[in-house]
């Protein structure tokens, strides 16, 4: 729980402050004067004042806000060149979008830092989705799909490789979606309702690719060793059965105690056949070598690559948001995939506990979602406000006082229930108080 929370305002913290600070360096750049840079909304815990502007730590630390002079038609203005509404619309589009600008571009940074590091990623990511198993009982099952069959589209959308099967399907959670899928030469229709997962309720079609064990490690002087396996070996075939799983070969090996176990291995382009004794040691029939239960691929870019990655990986994940979104609108999503703070602070904390890489991760995705979710088209929000300007531009006269106060308050209430909404969601997961709500 401690874990949680520190996680959970580190995160936010840091987003907030590029949110903010984004607006303020770009207010400051148009000689805007700013008055109030705060991180949290409430009563102030902490308060520094430089020049012009109070720099304060507020009670609530949800949010944050850059309060500029003359930002307001209904604030007081003398009409000076350093107040924000007397400034050109351009230079007004420009402070309102730069913090979602600088989220978009933490996020690119953020990835940029964590995929540096390298990483093993299944290689099976990349590669098209010919289903190798398919789950008993799963939604795959039910609506007809078989292991071997190559998936084609989802809902007319042509799907190259499994990473875009499983964005596809992430949304999509009891919703019948349209497959097609190639079959012994021919292209079959299927319909498919993906099961909701986990408490975020995602999208699952309870089909996996063929996988094929490999091998992390051998311990010196061991079996595996002696019968030449090395790091990154994959196993493709173990006593006469093909496509065996991390599972399956761990049971022959237990049953080939000092009897030799013929395995077909795949190292880089060359496939071959060796046999190895598996050996008793400490009650345990084994080999000497860790198995990962699929292929894992390797990735070390140079600074360079891992920008072009994180380029790439965040026009996946904008597209997935704009998926969602519009989902959301024609109602093909589950309203109860949206989190709140609780929900974050859990997600945090868990990525905490693994590390700094699954943080940092976990804080470019969210700084994604605020920085894009910032610019829709909604009042009080960044994007709200650029509308109205842009639709201000487009009839050539600007709104009067009352219109934008009622625009406002329409923005605020929709706010409001969005907020009350992803609460409830984030109770709703919480189990003892799950236990409470007899109308669920």
């Amino acid at each position: 729980m401690v874990t949680s929370i520190l996680a959970f305002l580190f995160v936010l913290g840091v987003l907030i402050f590029v949110h903010e600070f984004g607006h303020f360096l770009m207010a400051r750049r148009h000689g805007v004067r700013v008055l109030t840079f705060s991180l949290g909304f409430g009563p102030r815990l902490l308060s520094v004042r430089r020049g012009d502007t109070d720099y304060c730590v507020s009670a609530i630390p949800l949010g944050g806000y850059v309060k500029m002079a003359g930002e307001n038609p209904d604030d007081e203005r003398t009409g000076k060149n350093d107040e924000f509404l007397s400034k050109s619309k351009w230079q007004r589009f420009q402070v309102l979008a730069a913090g979602p600008a600088m989220n978009i571009l933490l996020s690119i940074v953020v990835l940029t830092v964590v995929l540096y590091q390298g990483a093993d990623v299944p290689a099976y990511e990349q590669e098209p989705p010919v289903i190798g198993k398919v789950l008993d009982g799963s939604a795959a099952s039910r609506g007809g799909m078989l292991a071997g069959d190559r998936i084609l589209t989802i809902e007319g959308k042509p799907v190259e490789n499994w990473e875009q099967l499983f964005m596809a399907v992430v949304p999509k959670a009891n919703r019948e979606v349209r497959i097609v899928v190639r079959r012994g030469g021919r292209e079959i229709g299927l319909a498919v309702t993906p099961a909701a997962q986990t408490k975020f309720e995602i999208g699952d079609l309870g089909v996996l690719p063929e996988m094929h064990p490999q091998i992390v490690s051998v311990a010196p002087a061991s079996p595996a060793e002696r019968a030449g396996l090395r790091k990154g070996d994959v196993v493709v075939a173990a006593g006469g059965q093909a496509g065996v799983s991390r599972e399956t070969l761990i049971d022959l090996i237990k049953a080939h105690d000092k009897r030799p176990l013929p395995l077909e291995i795949r190292r880089g382009n060359e496939q071959f056949d060796v046999a190895v004794t598996p050996e008793r040691s400490d009650d345990v029939v084994k080999i000497g070598a860790v198995l990962s239960p699929l292929e894992l691929h390797t990735i070390e870019p140079d600074l360079f690559q891992a920008a072009r990655m994180s380029v790439a990986k965040n026009w996946e994940w904008t597209r997935l948001i704009g998926q969602t979104v519009v989902g959301l609108l024609t109602r093909e999503t589950s309203v109860k995939q949206l989190m709140g703070p609780v929900a974050i602070a859990e997600l945090s904390g868990g990525a905490a506990a693994l590390g700094w890489i699954a943080l940092f991760n976990v804080m470019a995705m969210i700084s994604l979602n605020l920085g894009l979710l910032n610019l829709l088209p909604i009042p009080v929000l960044d994007g709200g406000h650029i509308a109205i300007m842009a639709v201000e531009g487009l009839f050539r006269r600007d709104f009067s006082l009352r219109v934008k106060e009622k625009l406002l308050l329409v923005g605020f209430v929709f706010l409001l229930m969005l907020m009350a909404t992803v609460i409830y969601n984030d109770l709703t997961r919480v189990q003892w108080l799950q236990n409470l709500m007899f109308w669920r």
